[in-house]
């Protein structure tokens, strides 16, 4: 666990919030699945896992230009993600887990009767089923996906909202995600950040120049960060 000076006094937390794949959910290996299926239907070779699951938390668009090498506004693009997305939809949740330690966490924020949700950039389409099909224990209070909101992360407007789910202001949240748009987005709500460097880090990215207030290397270490804030 690695914190940077404070550069303000943090607020008794009320809630904690995360990112969704590569923070809470390890959902790259259904992803190395489908991604493979796909090329697999155009005879193409598969990718080797870890090369899919450093992609995972850009989205399907990343992981179509990842597999074929085409970007939006090619004529192939389109069709591929469409199909890579079906693919998905198939196999929402079948590898995919809590992250270690993190079920732990859930349980001793239960404990605590402090609430949680996620902000994502991943649709609602996918992620509702996917949440459903899980079935995590305690539940989440507040589910925040690009459909619910105007500017998607890293706008902080998730946050926002998830705060008057929650019923406190953004600075009593913290928020935990694995890309610098998930820092950002808590930094401009004024929330406490943990940067999770365990999750899908894209190579060469430098996870400490993000600017959180905390950087974990594994789902164990927030616990303590949560205590000591509380």
């Amino acid at each position: 666990m690695i914190e940077k000076p404070p550069a303000r006094e943090h607020l008794p937390i009320r809630a904690v919030m995360f990112d969704l794949d590569g923070t809470l959910l390890d959902t790259a290996p259904d992803f190395v699945v489908v991604v493979n299926r796909l090329l697999a239907e155009y005879d193409r070779a598969p990718l080797a896992d870890a090369t899919i699951r450093r992609s995972v938390s850009n989205g399907a668009r990343a992981l179509v230009q990842l597999a074929f090498g085409v970007a939006p506004g090619h004529p192939d693009f389109e069709p591929l993600r469409i199909r890579l997305l079906e693919l998905y939809s198939d196999h929402l949740a079948v590898h995919t887990r809590l992250f270690p330690g993190l079920q732990a966490l859930l349980h001793a924020l239960g404990e605590r009767q402090i609430p949680w949700g996620v902000a994502t950039n991943k649709p609602a389409a996918y992620t509702l089923p996917l949440m459903t099909q899980l079935d995590l224990k305690p539940a989440p209070e507040s589910i925040i996906c690009p459909d619910h909101v105007k500017e998607r992360k890293p706008h902080p407007e998730s946050l926002f909202l998830a705060a008057k789910h929650l019923g406190c202001e953004p600075a009593h949240i913290v928020y935990v995600g694995d890309h610098r748009r998930d820092i950002e987005c808590g930094q401009q709500a004024g929330a406490i950040t943990i940067a999770a460097a365990y999750g899908y880090i894209e190579e060469g990215d430098d996870v400490d120049a993000w600017g959180a207030d905390y950087r974990v290397d594994h789902g164990r270490d927030i616990l303590p960060i949560l205590e000591r804030l509380l």
